[in-house]
């Protein structure tokens, strides 16, 4: 088969999962995955023939796309903030939202009084360590330190640390359950905020593949988090420190309320208008 003919096969065999621009993005990935083409390459050479390994290697997966896993798990990594981090099932998968949290605590956190080459920043469920590593890239003198309950995330986290030679103080931890003992200059967090009594309105793709203790809340109470994050922002968190959460949709104003204490604090939209972040300073 060649390539051409390949990226025919797979729009025709997966047309009813994937818009057709969605297929033609999806298999140019695998392509460049197993054959190493890029783009430029994949369109000079598409009447070249697929060598048998190769072909079934992507024979493979468009049988494990049909079952709904999600492609960055299928080759085990991502593309977010312009860099690559390696996914598996232990984490979730990195989404749009958390590129503008961290946009948005990048311009602050720069456009603040905080001195940049003392920045001691704590970033709460770290999953496959998006947030600490790429504050500590754009920071390079911060010291982070990075919370998750999950050993098994913590592991796909230091490994992207590994990857991209920057040192984040991981721990392993329970948060609900974990006294912090030191004062920081940014908290920063994305946990788990889906009530329970929303997993009918999730996806599929999204419960059956990515780790349920990273999307729902552990308890009936969706803001359980948010409480401890504010009770410790009162005591951890320095006079004039910023703090950046993304948040339930659903519960933006019950989630402010919790975060009058701060002299600024403010409720944000997404690009989709959705209700997405608290920003707030000391």
């Amino acid at each position: 088969m060649t390539i051409s003919a390949f990226k025919k096969y797979f729009k025709a065999e997966l047309s009813g999962l994937y818009t057709e621009s969605e297929s033609s993005f999806l298999s140019s990935l695998l392509i460049q995955k197993i054959v190493g083409f890029d783009n430029f390459q994949q369109r000079r050479s598409s009447g070249q023939e697929l060598l048998a390994d190769d072909e079934k290697q992507l024979q493979d997966f468009i049988l494990e796309l049909k079952t709904g896993r999600p492609y960055q798990q299928i080759i085990g990594e991502t593309e977010f903030y312009g860099m690559k981090f390696f996914v598996d099932e232990n984490v979730l998968i990195p989404r749009p939202e958390t590129e503008e949290l961290l946009e948005m605590a990048i311009r602050e956190i720069q456009n603040s009084s905080i001195n940049i080459q003392t920045l001691r920043i704590l970033d709460i469920g770290t999953g496959s360590g998006i947030i600490p590593l790429v504050l500590k890239k754009h920071f390079p003198g911060a010291e982070v330190s990075s919370i998750d309950f999950s050993a098994n995330a913590l592991e796909t986290a230091k490994r992207n640390a590994d990857y991209h030679q920057l040192d984040i103080d991981f721990i392993h931890a329970d948060y609900l359950n974990f006294e912090l003992t030191e004062s920081y200059d940014i908290i920063i967090s994305n946990p788990p905020y889906i009530g329970i009594e929303e997993e009918p309105e999730i996806a599929d793709s999204v419960k059956e593949f990515e780790p349920k203790m990273a999307l729902f809340s552990p308890t009936a109470d969706a803001l359980i988090f948010y409480r401890k994050i504010a009770e410790d922002a009162e005591k951890y968190l320095k006079d004039g420190g910023l703090l950046f959460l993304e948040i339930n949709q659903k519960l933006g104003f019950e989630t402010l309320e919790l975060y009058t204490d701060f002299s600024n604090v403010q409720l944000l939209k997404d690009l989709s208008g959705n209700d997405r972040f608290i920003y707030g300073r000391k």
